[in-house]
């Protein structure tokens, strides 16, 4: 029997990233592997792990998750959440060991977990990019993810702590694989905007505070600040390569500064056909941002 915690890994088409991250994780007590239909060999590797495997149509990460904590048949209260292309390091295997074999009844009910960035085989130190911290080891009973589209994070009920070892992400697919989950994600932050934007957003979701956690301030700065800045790619990629030195990251930190603008620039211009399809009576960009609440 390995540890006692279960392990949620999301994927499509993983093929080339879920054997490491399966190995990582294989000190797991179980591990189950929700998938949204993999066309390659996802499902061979996963079953050849050892990982239990579900299969269900996705709608939106935060929806996809949810169901994973509602449905799954859980044998264990904490729960850890990854991506097919992160990895649990050794000394990371070692603290989740100590922290879901305690039995302490006033521990936090949840932790977050530091990210090394990997892009173009170097690790993003700088800009803006690490620390990277997100909350994914919970009591499962005390989390639950927010709706919204992309960048969802847990919202717990109860008290979270932080974990000094980091995970590893690093995307083995090609760099076509990149360009395109960048260009997925643009769509779906553009269509969180345009429903923050008309109010049409979850009564259940993290509250973005100054004076919070790392997520929390960022989420501030997000919706109280960002929304207001001029020429917002430009003011992206001097933030990112200049004020928080992703110049010290060398070409993958100009590349990764550059494409992050790039996504920014994207964003605006979907946000603006969302809004000119409801300026026009159009509808479809009113019903899709609502889709978002009501999958």
């Amino acid at each position: 029997m390995g540890a006692p915690f279960s392990v949620v890994v999301l994927t499509l088409d993983e093929e080339l990233n879920l054997p490491a991250c399966l190995r990582s994780v294989a000190f797991a007590d179980e591990v189950f592997v929700v998938d949204s239909f993999s066309r390659d060999h996802t499902l061979d590797i996963a079953r050849a792990a050892g990982a239990q495997v579900v299969q269900h149509a996705f709608a939106q990460y935060a929806d996809q998750r949810n169901w994973a904590l509602d449905e799954l048949p859980f044998h264990h209260p904490w729960v850890l959440f990854l991506d097919a292309d992160e990895r649990v390091t050794h000394e990371l295997r070692r603290e989740i060991e100590g922290i879901v074999s305690a039995a302490a009844a006033d521990r936090p009910r949840g932790y977050y977990v530091n990210r090394r960035f990997i892009f173009l085989r170097r690790w993003i130190r700088h800009a803006g990019w690490y620390p990277s911290w997100n909350l994914r080891l919970f009591q499962r009973t005390y989390g639950r993810y927010e709706a919204r589209a992309v960048h969802e994070h847990v919202v717990l009920d109860g008290p979270a702590a932080y974990l000094q070892h980091d995970l590893l992400h690093e995307d083995q697919r090609p760099f076509e694989a990149f360009i395109a989950r960048h260009n997925r994600y643009s769509t779906l932050e553009a269509r969180a905007r345009f429903v923050a934007e008309h109010g049409l957003g979850p009564e259940r979701r993290l509250a973005g505070r100054w004076f919070g956690s790392p997520i929390e301030r960022k989420r501030w700065v997000r919706e109280r600040i960002w929304p207001h800045v001029p020429a917002k790619p430009l003011a992206l990629f001097v933030y990112m390569y200049l004020v928080r030195q992703g110049f010290r990251d060398g070409r993958p930190g100009l590349i990764f500064c550059l494409l992050q603008a790039y996504q920014e620039l994207a964003v605006g211009l979907k946000l603006g056909e969302l809004r000119a399809g409801l300026l026009t009576g159009a509808g479809p960009a009113l019903r899709s941002a609502e889709s978002l609440n009501h999958p």
